[in-house]
């Protein structure tokens, strides 16, 4: 996430004295760029290298002084004002702190969990403004409030980073307020820049229609604005585009160059909109020249269009217009949030000029306040909602796929094949349980909230990755997702053509890579009245989510399964015969594990604990019975949900188990071996053969019957 304005932190990096940088990275380098002091690091415990990692960071690169040294800036363990708690370290300024340190040891990979804790600890210092977060490996900087943040891998770290890190948290940068300088700067850049695109912005598309309805007047002029809108969008991409190295630098202003060399010097006149519209067909189709190609990008906003390839427009109205937007730097000066603003200033105009086209009234105090940029939804808002709606359900998941991070931060050297996989497996789970849900804005506007979720999603995935990358001890390889993100997760619509047509540019905007087709949002964003699905009273807008969602709202396909698991290292495979595990354990030959057999009472246990976790998720249990070392179950489910719910029923009642028997949280228990066997129930009399098996399983094994009331 972007803390500073991208010109404004590039003017304060040119400021620093590069000598110095140098030599400072140099000594970083030397310390948390040596591999064997990564390791070592890895392998300590939090208390271990808390004061350490303070000494060798702020101390000996940054510049402070750490308590008890005279004139001290930095100490360990700040107590907060009203109560005992303590931070893990804080930056004073006179006689009172003006940054927080949270440290939590490597195997804490996602820094978010600490977050409350660490703005818990800011809060109870009225002068502090910035919160420092790290787990010896990253590191992450706040100015006054969680909305944004920039991460450090330390590990990893460029001098371009590195300089960066200076520039927030080098003693005198910090102490004299120059983060909170460059943010309020950042802040007051960011909105000039917002006001005078805008502007140009704003008079390229009134220049474009009225254009259009001079040169077209036979075409409707609510269809006009509808396309005047969509051509801004295809320069806004192009735009974009060129100054992220997306397609060659300069494209618009060269076509511009190439046209007037055509007709000034060669004689050679054309309408200047038709290069515009070759160039478009370029981004559709794909180009291959001598001096460049282009990347066929597509995603539908230069398919061919019918009035857009037909319609004329003024020469001076394009060259005018377009030179003066090309003259925004896209990469530094206008970032995809400023767009955002763009776009939803966007949709206030649109919907009065359509209201006046229609021969509507026009609100004024409406127009005023979407004037004033009132209406747009602040970050900080669509943030929270995304992290207590999204962020709340796959905390949820992370718990029920029993995710826990320290057990990925774990040496690998001494973990078996079989405990890797299955650490492995919960995060491949849990990646295609991130792909399966569902996120739909009903009134999704400029795509805001999408946007936001979309961010949310795609660092979901990098955790993921995090950890996996701690598991098996590689390097952090990011997974290219976005891709399944776009077409599988977001969903939006809207009531007006042009908002859902924003929305997908703004989605666009936020993912394009280099080389890489844009996603087609045609099936994920579309327009229509959310609220009414009758023809007779939206008329055209009326929207039926089945039919034009079916692939969220399809019936599930329910099926009967037969599902049987065992407990831990109590079944003998014909493997471990043929291999004499057993009998190489009995004579102390190898490593005994703990079997779990349960006994009468304990299967009582295990089944009011199931019973109880059944009714709690509301799964369907048709029939179920235990022994002392195994269990069968008739469960009724779609075949996708099913391993979720076994492992719901493992875990859970496995924790519970433990819980009950008195053994200590961080006492290694295994209940259930990993593994579970299923069958499919086809017919009638299979289901009735299956059922009257489990009821009666116990009793063939020689058991009492101990099940009466307690049925799942």
């Amino acid at each position: 996430m972007s803390l500073f304005q991208k010109s404004v932190e590039k003017k304060y990096l040119n400021e620093l004295d590069s000598v110095l940088i140098d030599n400072k990275y140099k000594e970083f380098q030397d310390y948390f760029g040596n591999p064997s002091i990564q390791e070592n690091i890895r392998n300590s415990k939090e208390e271990q290298f808390q004061e350490g990692f303070l000494r060798e960071l702020f101390v000996s690169i940054f510049g402070y002084t750490l308590n008890p040294q005279p004139n001290f800036n930095l100490t360990t363990e700040l107590k907060n004002i009203v109560n005992s708690k303590k931070a893990d370290g804080a930056i004073l300024k006179g006689e009172g702190a003006i940054a927080v340190i949270e440290l939590k040891g490597t195997d804490t990979t996602d820094l978010d969990k600490i977050e409350t804790q660490a703005f818990g600890y800011k809060n109870h210092h009225p002068k502090c403004v910035y919160v420092i977060t790290s787990n010896f490996e990253k590191l992450r900087f706040y100015i006054q409030n969680a909305v944004d943040h920039i991460d450090f891998d330390l590990f990893n770290l460029t001098r371009e980073q590195f300089s960066l890190m200076w520039l927030c948290l080098a003693k005198d940068n910090l102490l004299n307020g120059l983060p909170k300088i460059i943010k309020e700067s950042s802040l007051l850049q960011e909105e000039n820049i917002t006001k005078k695109l805008y502007f140009d912005y704003s008079k390229f598309r009134e220049a474009i229609y009225n254009n259009l309805l001079k040169n077209n007047p036979e075409t409707d002029k609510l269809l006009l604005f509808k396309k005047t809108q969509k051509l801004l969008d295809r320069f806004l991409f192009i735009f974009f585009a060129e100054d992220r190295l997306l397609l060659p630098p300069n494209s618009i202003s060269e076509i511009v160059k190439q046209w007037t060399t055509l007709k000034e010097e060669l004689d050679e006149y054309v309408p200047l909109y038709d290069r515009f519209k070759k160039y478009f067909g370029y981004m559709n189709t794909g180009y291959k020249g001598k001096k460049y190609d282009i990347y066929a990008y597509n995603g539908g906003l230069f398919a061919p269009d019918e009035i857009l390839d037909n319609i004329s427009i003024d020469d001076e109205i394009l060259h005018k217009h377009t030179l003066i937007l090309s003259q925004y730097d896209f990469e530094t000066d206008v970032d995809v949030n400023i767009l955002g603003h763009i776009f939803e200033h966007s949709l206030g105009d649109i919907e009065n000029v359509q209201a006046e086209i229609k021969g509507e009234k026009i609100d004024s105090q409406k127009t005023k306040r979407k004037k004033d940029g009132i209406f747009y939804t602040p970050k900080y808002i669509t943030k929270y909602i995304v992290e207590n709606t999204v962020g709340k359900l796959c905390e949820e998941k992370r718990r029920e796929f029993d995710i826990v991070d320290e057990e990925y931060a774990k040496d690998r050297k001494n973990r078996k094949k079989d405990t890797i996989k299955a650490l492995d497996d919960k995060l491949t789970d849990y990646r295609n349980w991130l792909l399966s849900l569902t996120i739909l804005d009903p009134a999704c506007g400029s795509g805001a909230f999408l946007n936001q979720a979309l961010d949310f999603l795609i660092i979901e995935h990098r955790k993921i990755d995090d950890l996996r990358a701690q598991l098996f001890g590689s390097g952090l390889v990011f997974s290219d997702i976005t891709t399944d993100i776009l077409e599988k997760n977001i969903y939006g619509v809207d009531i007006n053509e042009e908002s859902v047509e924003i929305a997908k540019l703004s989605l666009w905007l936020r993912t394009a890579q280099k080389g890489r087709k844009l996603n087609k949002l045609n099936n994920n964003i579309k327009c229509g009245n959310s609220l009414i699905d009758d023809p007779e009273v939206a008329g055209e807008k009326a929207f039926n989510w089945q039919n034009e969602f079916p692939n969220i709202f399809q019936a599930k396909e329910k099926k009967a399964w037969h599902v049987t698991w065992v407990t831990h290292d109590t079944r003998t495979s014909e493997r471990m015969i043929k291999y004499k595990v057993r009998e190489r354990r009995a004579t102390g030959e190898m490593h005994i594990d703990r079997s779990v057999y349960l006994e009468n009472e304990d299967a009582i246990k295990v089944t009011e604990i199931i019973s109880d976790i059944v009714v709690e998720e509301k799964y369907n249990c048709i029939a179920y019975n235990i022994c002392n070392d195994h269990i069968h179950a008739l469960l009724v489910c779609e075949e996708v949900e099913l391993p979720n719910v076994v492992r719901k029923l493992k875990g859970k009642s496995a924790q519970k188990f433990k819980e009950y028997l008195g053994i200590a949280k961080d006492e290694t228990f295994n209940l259930w071996a990993q593994k579970f066997d299923r069958k499919l129930i086809e017919t009638e009399t299979q289901l009735t053969n299956v059922i009257e098996y489990i009821k009666t399983n116990r009793g063939k094994h020689g058991l009492p019957d101990i099940n009466k009331g307690l049925q799942p």
